[in-house]
C-alpha cells in the first residue's frame, strides 16, 4: 500500500509564503508523478501544479504560476509546494497526489492513483 503524507499548512496573511510537504511511502512500484490539488468548500478538486519524476518537468494551473513552485527530492520521495504572495483565493485543502500508470494527463485528477489525506491552507486579507 502506497501512503502519501502532508505536512505545512495553516494559517497566514496575505502576501506570506507557505511551503507544504508530501512525502510517499510504502510499495511504490512505480511513481511517474506527482501533483498538488486544492479544494474549495462545495467544489471539486482544482489542478494546482505537477511534476515529472524522471524529468523534472513542471505543470502549473494559470491561477499560480509565477506565485507557487513543486519540487521534488527523488531520494526522499517527496514533493513540495512552495506558496508565495499568497492570496485570500488560495484559501482551500490542499492535497498531494501520486500518479504510477503511464499515459496519464497530470491536470486531470482521474490520472492520479494515490492521494494524501489534504491539508488546510487558509490566507487571512
Amino acid at each position: 500500500q502506497v501512503r502519501l503524507v502532508e505536512s505545512g499548512g495553516g494559517l497566514v496573511q496575505a502576501g506570506d509564503s507557505l511551503r507544504l510537504s508530501c512525502a510517499a511511502s510504502g510499495r511504490i512500484f512505480s511513481m511517474l508523478g506527482m501533483g498538488w490539488f486544492r479544494q474549495f468548500p462545495g467544489k471539486e478538486r482544482d489542478f494546482v501544479a505537477a511534476i515529472s519524476w524522471s524529468s523534472g518537468s513542471t505543470y502549473y494551473a494559470d491561477s499560480v504560476k509565477g506565485r507557487f513552485t513543486i519540487s521534488r527530492d527523488n531520494a526522499k520521495n517527496t514533493v513540495y509546494l512552495q506558496m508565495n504572495s499568497l492570496k485570500p483565493e488560495d484559501t482551500a485543502v490542499y492535497y498531494c497526489a501520486l500518479v504510477s500508470r503511464g499515459g496519464a494527463s497530470y491536470y486531470n485528477a482521474r490520472s492520479y492513483d494515490y492521494w494524501g489525506q489534504g491539508t488546510q491552507v487558509t490566507v487571512s486579507s
